[in-house]
């Protein structure tokens, strides 16, 4: 009986310990929520507030830890010595006008259809050389001379076969005259007669192996003898040019397939530039070009596009233009890095802000405005950019002539950003 009222108050206690433990467990998680000053290291450095667009409605005042919704603008907040630390400079976005022309880099090189590597037509030893390196020369210029061994033995074969030939031919008459007062037999003049062919032939396989070794028919016609026999070769220019190339030298020994010179032709040179995937669209073999080099500031050369490059490069997705343009002048010399513009000229009009200062986020073109009401606040503002003029890019939408984006140290209030849109998801 004494022991009933113990019993009794024993559940009570065990109440009031649960609902003590309870209170306690939610007061600690509540100072540990997000937002709520406590336990937050980085909430005096930086805050990200979704900032009003005047397209979505009224603006929220919700902590950075809040993900923001579709088309809301984040807004980034740095303290002072943060925007020092940065380096960070703004660039007023400026109303402009731009040209629709593709300009692109590109390199000059030769026309390789006016490029060619000089050989020797007979085997040899060089004997003289008549061309310098960087040497401009005209056609048919002598660049060496070959002694060839090779070319004083076709010639005596030549004559050999001519003699062989005309002897022949004496016989050829005087069996005929025999035949015909029956001193010779009908049958010995067929058989001179097929030998005259076969000497005949002789004479024409000679004739043409003087003309494969580059001697012209006027001089095999006066081979008559030795003392007309020639036993060097000059080696000529092809064509007008500039020897790019020497490998001639007195004494070396060389057979047709020895590389002696290469001479280029520049009164015409090949522009190479590389042609992005994304301007296929806005280039065509025959569209007009214009090429313009630093290095004369006055000179515009004119041409159009001769060729793109059907296949791809898998590394930089581009493929290969060329233009061809006259060079008379010579201003253009191989290698020299130049400008080519491509396109019919237009003007287009609209805001141009530097290049530096768009950004990719995931599939957005960004930028990042100064919020002149409170130093040291950016808002990132989704943009859509149109093409590029030198170091500025044309907005087409998102921007508005006078707006302060960010230029220098756009990559650490991008840092930022990300960093607490990541932090706002955990």
């Amino acid at each position: 009986m004494n022991d009933s009222p113990a019993r009794s108050r024993w559940p009570l206690l065990l109440a009031g310990a649960v609902c003590l433990v309870a209170i306690g467990i939610a007061i600690g998680y509540s100072l540990r929520e997000p937002g709520s000053g406590i336990g937050d290291p980085g909430s005096d450095a930086h805050t990200v507030r979704i900032a009003p667009n005047p397209e979505h409605g009224t603006a929220h005042a919700d902590p950075g830890s809040r993900i923001p919704d579709p088309g809301e603008e984040i807004a980034v907040t740095l303290t002072p010595e943060m925007t020092a630390r940065a380096g960070i400079r703004t660039v007023t976005a400026a109303a402009g006008t731009a040209t629709t022309r593709l300009r692109i880099p590109a390199v000059v090189q030769p026309n390789a259809y006016r490029e060619v590597v000089v050989t020797s037509l007979v085997s040899g030893r060089v004997t003289q050389v008549h061309a310098e390196l960087g040497q401009r020369v005209n056609a048919q210029d002598p660049l060496a001379t070959v002694y060839s061994p090779e070319l004083a033995d076709a010639q005596t074969d030549f004559i050999a076969a001519r003699a062989e030939q005309a002897a022949h031919a004496q016989r050829q008459t005087r069996t005929q005259r025999l035949t015909a007062i029956g001193a010779a037999s009908r049958e010995e003049l067929e058989m001179i007669e097929a030998e005259r062919a076969r000497h005949d032939a002789m004479v024409e396989i000679a004739r043409a192996r003087l003309t494969l070794l580059g001697i012209p028919e006027e001089r095999t016609q006066r081979l008559t003898g030795p003392q007309d026999v020639i036993t060097t070769m000059p080696v000529r220019a092809p064509f007008a040019g500039v020897v790019t190339r020497r490998a001639a030298n007195i004494g070396l020994n060389i057979d047709p397939s020895t590389p002696l010179f290469t001479i280029i032709d520049l009164s015409t040179v090949w522009v190479i530039a590389d042609l992005f995937e994304r301007d296929f669209a806005r280039v065509r073999v025959g569209s007009p070009a214009a090429i313009t080099s630093g290095a004369y500031p006055g000179l515009a050369l004119r041409g159009r596009v001769s060729y793109i490059d059907p296949q791809v490069q898998q590394e930089t997705r581009t493929a290969k233009l060329r233009v061809e343009v006259p060079n008379a002048g010579g201003q253009l010399r191989l290698g020299m890095y130049v400008d080519v513009e491509v396109g019919e000229a237009s003007e287009r009009h609209g805001v141009f802000v530097p290049k530096s200062a768009v950004q990719i986020v995931g599939s957005d073109s960004v930028v990042y405005l100064a919020d002149e009401s409170r130093q040291g606040r950016f808002v990132e503002r989704k943009v859509k950019v149109g093409d590029s003029t030198g170091d500025r890019v044309l907005v087409v939408a998102g921007l508005q002539p006078g707006d302060e984006v960010v230029t220098d140290g756009v990559f650490f209030v991008r840092a930022e950003r990300e960093r607490q849109v990541v932090g706002s998801r955990q």
